[in-house]
């Protein structure tokens, strides 16, 4: 009865010990590391971007198009007015002076780092393959393309989600130049461009950008779909525009993140592999009755809904 009694009362007999886990449990951890070192935060992302900056530096120069040639009087002097980069200025010997060939002095002058050269006309013919020059040339230095990477990471050491434009299948340099001054007014990163058959950063495509070329990156990809892919991996929502997109342009929630939007040709719209790396094909709503849209319009009012989810 005795050995029973034990056995019923509320004593606790001997435990296994903890083995002095739970004291160490209490111990410090030691200094909080540094924002650079902590895992998802901002800082880690801007020195992680500015890591992989470093790397494609020392991988060779950024992609470079071709030098170009603005022919003729209007031309030249218009390229000046719209500030389109320029090297070199042109003149032929002995010219018949003219109101505008005397601004397009002034404004070369003005501008400064623009070299002047006299030339006789046999040679400017020679260089323009004989188009009517009118005794003024202005040579456009090649453009500096970024690498589509550039752009994400430009937005990452600002803080902000990536807003991108990529067009696909856009030939007309002027719908490029308006794509990059729609990215500049509503606050995006950059421009996408495929390496071959589109619009390249033309004198054109500078004056229609109405200076905002000076501001907003263009970056030329080799491969589109892969530069697609290469965002996606790293958590930017891919959104193209169709006519016969699936969801309506103010229901797309994803415009207010990190998101890059394809654009495609007015004719043709996205090709299909394009189409199909999309996470999102969307269409804007035109109770008008148009069937499309040109690039640089279309563009312009998908920014529009970005920024304003974004403000």
């Amino acid at each position: 009865m005795a050995a029973n009694n034990r056995r019923m009362s509320g004593k606790k007999g001997a435990q296994v010990g903890s083995g002095g886990k739970r004291r160490r449990g209490l111990e410090g951890k030691g200094p909080t590391p540094p924002a650079e070192a902590r895992k998802g935060h901002a800082k880690q992302r801007a020195a992680q971007a500015r890591s992989r900056r470093a790397q494609s530096r020392t991988k060779g120069p950024r992609a470079k198009g071709t030098s170009e040639l603005v022919v003729g009087r209007n031309s030249v002097v218009e390229a000046l007015r719209e500030g389109v980069p320029a090297s070199t200025l042109y003149v032929q010997q002995f010219i018949d002076s003219d109101e505008r060939v005397r601004e397009a002095l002034q404004l070369a002058a003005e501008r400064g780092g623009i070299n002047l050269m006299e030339a006789p006309r046999p040679e400017l013919d020679r260089m323009t393959n004989g188009l009517n020059h009118q005794g003024l040339v202005l040579q456009v230095p090649p453009y500096e393309y970024a690498h589509p990477e550039d752009l994400a990471d430009a937005a990452a050491d600002e803080g902000e989600d990536p807003l991108i434009v990529a067009l696909d299948g856009v030939t007309d340099p002027r719908n490029l130049g308006a794509v990059v001054r729609s990215v500049s007014a509503f606050g995006g990163h950059g421009v996408v461009v495929p390496e071959r058959r589109a619009a390249g950063m033309t004198a054109g495509a500078w004056k229609t950008s109405a200076g905002a070329a000076a501001r907003t990156p263009v970056a030329r990809a080799t491969n589109l779909t892969r530069a697609l892919e290469a965002y996606k991996k790293a958590g930017i929502v891919v959104v193209g525009l169709a006519a016969d997109g699936e969801a309506e342009l103010g229901d797309l929630e994803a415009l207010g993140g990190p998101v890059a939007i394809v654009v495609g040709s007015e004719g043709k719209g996205l090709s299909r592999l394009v189409g199909e790396t999309c996470d999102f094909r969307v269409r804007i709503p035109m109770p008008g009755g148009t069937e499309s849209l040109n690039a640089g319009v279309a563009a312009g009012i998908v920014l529009y809904e970005a920024a304003r989810r974004r403000s």
